[in-house]
């Protein structure tokens, strides 16, 4: 995912004022809070529709996973 620099917040910020990242999701879409100088949270809104744009890659891993974990069990016996 791409993050604009005008979306990033450091965690100090969002815990001192988490109005202002509200208010910068409403405009922006999103926010990204950044803790030990890396990105840690997302704040979407929920009112855009589109709620994490993701590659075709990306999406086959998620579902990928969520097979392996579902059946973890029985590629396991598969595997013996």
């Amino acid at each position: 995912m791409l993050v604009d620099t005008k979306d990033i917040v450091t965690m100090t910020e969002a815990n001192k004022n988490f109005s202002e990242v509200a208010r910068r999701t409403d405009r922006d879409g999103k926010t990204v809070i950044f803790k030990n100088n890396k990105p840690k949270y997302i704040v979407i809104s929920l009112t855009e529709g589109n709620y994490i744009d993701l590659t075709d890659d990306e999406r086959f891993e998620i579902v990928a996973k969520r097979i392996m974990r579902r059946h973890k069990a029985a590629f396991l016996e598969l595997a013996k």
